[in-house]
């Protein structure tokens, strides 16, 4: 059966006669056209063959539930320096196998146009979520089919392992089936480019725009088995093996891939075995003792893994997300626990590697030693830069980012020594270019064992760095909102503030921001989405323009306020921090009191029904 669908046909009508009447009989929308007025047909046949989503949209259909249509269908999922992420259902705008094939005949087509051949190599790895296995097999048909060399891992593993195989292979791209730490009902696609790092513009369009031009399933693009008779198609791992033994820690996978090279890391570091929490140490795509696989949601996510440590005595707790890119940590001081932040674990590693390689490159010389960081991640690591002697440079938001960022420098001669993200996200060297939970595992063990030697504990040795280099403090959290037409309605507020101050002008209007935030004034405003910076003679931002919204304030006192939309989340995020002196925990408090009522400003949470985050 082939049907005639109208393009972009909006589906949530006030009555039924505005259905066209073939969607009563299949599912399948064309996205491409202008307005409605273009029409493109469509085979159910072939792009219908797997059975779950298939029967997931009939019975949408049989119910007439129109307006989860108009969800799942209404819009393609879009494809950006993310890739893919979403839930898993039937429909354009979900994950599911059709979205998959689709978006790997793209990028397969225009890896095709950039490389000039079809004969490249690309390797494919899954994380242990739901389907993950057969995205994967999806992802690597397509690459098959045109003649590319395919490395398609045999089991699970952690994120990293794409990045590094990338290099190490000399593969044109890598692709990871994963959503990271989302929700179970989640899954996602992300794509690295040769040099290992993610992709960044212009590649995010061009293959967007293969996408559109690959829409039809190939043939064997619904072949499970297809990957298992090309002779282009092979996976290779390596172990590593070595003993050693001293201070107790406690390790959760959080039902997800990383336990397994989390023990290889260890035993090739000479590290002493961990516990595990064995409630969490199996892959499983449910997540059942967690509500949100995400360690960096803090104690509620580590509560297992805290039990586990005082059953076994452990003082150091290391826990992974779902797919092993990123690292928690909690330590044991003064018998209480408490959970580091992500720019503390940064500021304890940048510390920790620059002691080291100073010790064993003694003449080095330090204008070529580098570290890196996203813009909204603590400035202690510039800090420490500017009293050592080395350089510090930011970028936007994302690994994505930070590993372009990295290969620029090394091209220039330049040697990162570490890059990191304040949500959990560290890269120790340059062997990966991409945040590393299984290696940070291992180096933050390593540093660990070294204190123990002092007598001291992680939290003792942030004590050190701040009396050395000053008291660095963050508060960062987020509200939920799952409307996009809200989150362009507080920001349009904001970029046109009652009585607000005129800032810079963007392209299209004259933006006024406020003149005071939380009652602090107001020095000087960057929109990155606007492209302005008020502190630059000239006005313009330093950072790459990006299309959603980021907001950052310097204050009268001396506090950063940064409010940002998250690319994979349906979350208005922020990030706060200033230098001051004096005691730790007042300076936390006044902070967290002040930022709390410049959010409230800004964002309105009561009126537009925000959700804050569960422990806020």
């Amino acid at each position: 059966r082939r049907y005639i669908v109208p393009s972009e046909t909006s589906l949530i009508p006030n009555s039924h006669n505005s259905i066209p009447a073939a969607i009563s009989q299949t599912y399948f929308l064309n996205l491409n056209g202008n307005n409605g007025q273009r029409f493109t047909a469509f085979s159910s046949q072939r792009l219908a063959e797997w059975e779950v989503t298939h029967s997931e949209a009939e019975q949408l259909l049989k119910e007439k539930d129109w307006k989860t249509i108009s969800v799942q269908f209404g819009k393609r999922i879009s494809f950006g320096t993310a890739g893919l992420r979403g839930a898993m259902k039937s429909g354009w705008a979900c994950m599911n196998d059709l979205v998959v094939i689709q978006a790997s005949q793209g990028l397969a087509k225009y890896l095709e146009q950039v490389q000039g051949c079809s004969n490249f190599r690309v390797v494919i790895g899954y994380d242990a979520r739901h389907n993950s296995a057969r995205f994967a097999k999806r992802t690597a048909a397509a690459f098959l089919h045109i003649g590319a060399e395919v490395i398609l891992f045999s089991d699970i593993v952690p994120t990293p392992f794409i990045p590094f195989a990338v290099e190490h292979h000399s593969c044109a791209a890598g692709v990871m089936i994963t959503a990271s730490h989302n929700p179970k009902e989640d899954n996602g696609y992300k794509v690295y480019w040769s040099n290992g790092a993610q992709i960044i513009p212009p590649h995010d369009a061009g293959i967007a725009a293969k996408i559109e031009e690959n829409i039809e399933p190939w043939p064997n693009a619904w072949d499970l088995q297809f990957e298992q008779g090309s002779p282009n198609c092979y996976c290779t791992l390596e172990e590593d093996d070595a003993p050693r033994d001293n201070i107790a820690f406690t390790y959760t996978a959080m039902h997800g891939v990383g336990w397994v090279f989390c023990q290889r890391a260890f035993e090739a570091f000479q590290l002493p075995p961990f516990f595990n929490v064995e409630e969490q140490v199996q892959p499983d795509p449910e997540f059942p003792t967690v509500t949100y696989p995400n360690p960096e949601e803090g104690e509620g996510a580590l509560r297992l893994a805290v039990e586990t440590a005082d059953k076994n005595g452990s003082t150091v707790i290391l826990a992974n997300d779902p797919d092993a890119d990123r690292l928690a940590v909690a330590c044991k001081h003064k018998g209480f626990w408490q959970v580091l932040t992500g720019n503390q674990i940064g500021t304890l590693f940048a510390w920790w590697i620059f002691t080291n390689y100073v010790k064993q490159h003694p003449e080095c010389n330090k204008d070529d030693l580098y570290m890196v960081a996203s813009t909204v991640s603590s400035k202690m690591i510039k800090t420490i830069a500017q009293r050592e002697g080395f350089n510090f440079d930011e970028t936007l938001t994302g690994f994505k980012w930070i590993g372009n960022r990295t290969r620029e420098l090394q091209s220039q001669g330049k040697h990162v020594l570490f890059s990191f993200e304040e949500a959990i996200g560290f890269c120790i060297g340059t062997t990966v270019v991409d945040k590393d939970g299984v290696c940070s595992s291992a180096v933050m063990a390593e540093l660990c064992l070294f204190l123990a030697t002092q007598g001291k504990t992680l939290v003792d040795c942030l004590d050190d760095l701040y009396r050395k280099y000053g008291y660095h403090c963050s508060y960062n959290s987020y509200y939920i909102c799952k409307a996009t037409s809200t989150i362009d309605v507080i920001f349009e507020r904001i970029r046109h503030y009652p009585d607000g101050d005129q800032k810079a002008p963007s392209a299209k209007d004259v933006v006024a921001y406020p003149k005071t935030v939380g009652g602090e004034v107001v020095l000087s405003v960057r929109d990155v989405t606007l492209g302005t910076d008020s502190s630059y003679p000239d006005g313009k931002c330093r950072l790459p323009q990006q299309s959603g919204h980021m907001i950052t304030f310097t204050l009268g006192n001396d506090c950063v306020l940064t409010l940002r939309t998250s690319g994979t989340e349906p979350k208005i995020k922020f990030y706060s921090e200033i230098k001051a002196d004096g005691d730790p925990l007042t300076i936390e408090h006044n902070l967290r009191s002040f930022v709390c009522a410049a959010v409230t400003q800004l964002l309105q949470p009561t009126i537009h029904k925000l959700e804050p985050k569960a422990e806020e």
